[in-house]
C-alpha cells in the first residue's frame, strides 16, 4: 500500500499597510529668525516621521509669514488637497494656534478630514482629532487661542494708534521714498518717476496716456510690477508726495478676518503737515486735486452706484493676470448694460489684452449653476468661492476655499458667432497668452 501525500496550505503573511502621515508647519512672520524656525520645525517633522518603520513620509506643508486666522494659506490648502485625494492619512502639527486660531475655521477642517478619515495629532495638546474627547478638547482650546490672537492684535492695534496720535506713521512701500529711522527718505531715481506722472498729468495727458507712457518707458511700480489705473490714481492722490501724512487711512475690523477697511470716520484720523521732504511742489499738488476733483464731478453718472459688487476683486484675467472690472457698456441707452472686462483690455486695448468682457447677467447665472442655486446668492458666493479665472474665449475656472475647482462654458447671448469665427477668437487668446508668459 502506497504513501498518502496530503498538501498542507499555509495562510499567507500579511504585509502590514503604513500610514501616510504628513506634518503641517506655520510661521505668522517673514523675519530671519520666524524663517529659522520654520525650518526647524520642517526638519524635525522630516526626521520624526522618516524614522518610524510604520509610517509613509507624504511631506510637510509649511506656510510663511501668515496667520492662522486666515483660511488662505497656499500650503494649508495644498495639504486639505492631498487629503482629499486619500494620500495622507494622519497629520503632524505642533499646536492648535499653529493650526488655526478661528474655532469656526478649526472645527470645520478638523471635521472634514474625520468625515474622510483623516486624523490630525497636536503634539501640544496631545490631542487627536479622531479621539473620542477630541472635538470636546479642541472646541476649548481653540477658543483659548482665539482669544490670545484677539489680546495680541488689541495690543498691536493700541501700540500703532498711539503712534499716530504723536505724528508717527507705520512703515509702507510707496514709490519715490524709502523707510529709513522712522522716516521717510526720497529716492532720487524714483522721484523722478514720480515728478515726471505729476508734470503730465497737469499737462492734460490723463491717466490713460500716462499708463501707457509708464509701460512703453518700462518704469515699474515700487513693487516692480506693471502699472494700473487705479494705481496712478492713487499716486496722484497720495498726500505723502507733498511732504504730509494722514494717518489712520485704513483700519482692520477684527482680528479674525484681518479685512482691511477704509476708515470714513468710524476712527480718528491724524494728518501731518511737512512731516518729511517733499517730492512735489504743494502747489502742483493742490492743482492736480482740483482737476480730479472736477473730473470726478463731471463722468459720476450715478453718485449712489455702489463701489463695491460681488464679484469685485474676484475675477482674473487669464491672458495679463489683471483684475476684472465692472462698466456699464454700450453706446445706445436701450442697449446699455453692466459687463465685466479686464482692466488691461478696458485701458490700453485688444494688443494689450486679448480678452473678453463678460455680462453681469451671465456672469450671476453660470455662478449659480456652480454653485448648485436656482438664483445668483452674493453672501453664498462670497463664503464658498476665492476667485473666478478667465482661462479662454467664454471659458470660466471658479476656484472654492477649500481648495477644488469647476471650470464652466458660458455662451454668448447677444450674438452667434460662426465655429470659424470661435476659432479665430480662440487661436487670438491663446496666442497672446503664450506672449505673455514668455515674458514672464
Amino acid at each position: 500500500m502506497g504513501k498518502r501525500v496530503a498538501q498542507t496550505k499555509f495562510p499567507t503573511a500579511l504585509i502590514p499597510k503604513k500610514k501616510r502621515v504628513a506634518a503641517y508647519a506655520r510661521v505668522s512672520s517673514g523675519k530671519d529668525a520666524m524663517l529659522h524656525s520654520l525650518s526647524e520645525q520642517i526638519r524635525y517633522y522630516s526626521a520624526m516621521i522618516q524614522q518610524r518603520s510604520d509610517w509613509e513620509y507624504a511631506g510637510v506643508y509649511a506656510d510663511e509669514a501668515t496667520t492662522g486666522t486666515k483660511e488662505n494659506r497656499a500650503e494649508f490648502q495644498r495639504m486639505l488637497a492631498a487629503c482629499r485625494e486619500g494620500q495622507i492619512d494622519l497629520i503632524l502639527t505642533k499646536s492648535i494656534s499653529r493650526f488655526a486660531r478661528n474655532t469656526v475655521t478649526l472645527l470645520e477642517t478638523v471635521r472634514g478630514l474625520k468625515n474622510i478619515h483623516v486624523d490630525v495629532f497636536f503634539e501640544r495638546e496631545q490631542i487627536h482629532s479622531m479621539s473620542g474627547d477630541g472635538e470636546l478638547m479642541l472646541s476649548m482650546l481653540a477658543s483659548f487661542a482665539q482669544e490670545e490672537s484677539r489680546s495680541v492684535s488689541d495690543n498691536c492695534k493700541w501700540r500703532i494708534r498711539n503712534n499716530f496720535r504723536q505724528g508717527t506713521p507705520s512703515c509702507c512701500q510707496i514709490l519715490g521714498y524709502r523707510w529709513m529711522d522712522g522716516r521717510y527718505e526720497i529716492v532720487p531715481e524714483e522721484a523722478e518717476t514720480v515728478r515726471m506722472i505729476f508734470r503730465d498729468y497737469l499737462s492734460g495727458m490723463g491717466r490713460v496716456l500716462i499708463h501707457k507712457k509708464l509701460l512703453e518707458l518700462g518704469l515699474p511700480t515700487k513693487t516692480g510690477g506693471q502699472w494700473t489705473d487705479n494705481g496712478i490714481a492713487h499716486l496722484l492722490r497720495n498726500e505723502k508726495y507733498c511732504g504730509d501724512l494722514m494717518l489712520q487711512k485704513t483700519y482692520v475690523s477684527d482680528p479674525i478676518t484681518k479685512k482691511k477697511c477704509i476708515n470714513h470716520g468710524e476712527l480718528k484720523r491724524y494728518y501731518v503737515r511737512d512731516a518729511h521732504e517733499a517730492i512735489v511742489s504743494r502747489e502742483d499738488f493742490e492743482r492736480v486735486q482740483e482737476i480730479l476733483r472736477a473730473g470726478q464731478e463731471k463722468y459720476q453718472h450715478n453718485p449712489q452706484a455702489p463701489a463695491h459688487y460681488p464679484f469685485t476683486g474676484k475675477i482674473e484675467c487669464g491672458v495679463c493676470g489683471a483684475m476684472y472690472r465692472r462698466k456699464i457698456a454700450g453706446s445706445e441707452p436701450k442697449y446699455k448694460k453692466p459687463v465685466w472686462i479686464c482692466q488691461t483690455f478696458n485701458q490700453l486695448g485688444k494688443q494689450a489684452c486679448a480678452s473678453k468682457q463678460i455680462p453681469d447677467d451671465i456672469l450671476e447665472s453660470v455662478t449659480a449653476s456652480v454653485l448648485e442655486n436656482a438664483a445668483f446668492d452674493p453672501g453664498i458666493f462670497e463664503r464658498k468661492i476665492e476667485c473666478i479665472r478667465v482661462i479662454g474665449p467664454n471659458r470660466l475656472l471658479f476656484i472654492f476655499r477649500d481648495g477644488h475647482r469647476i471650470s464652466r462654458e458660458w455662451q454668448d447671448a447677444s450674438r452667434k458667432w460662426s465655429d470659424e469665427q470661435k476659432e479665430a477668437a480662440r487661436k487670438r487668446y491663446y496666442e497672446q497668452l503664450e506672449r505673455s508668459r514668455a515674458h514672464e
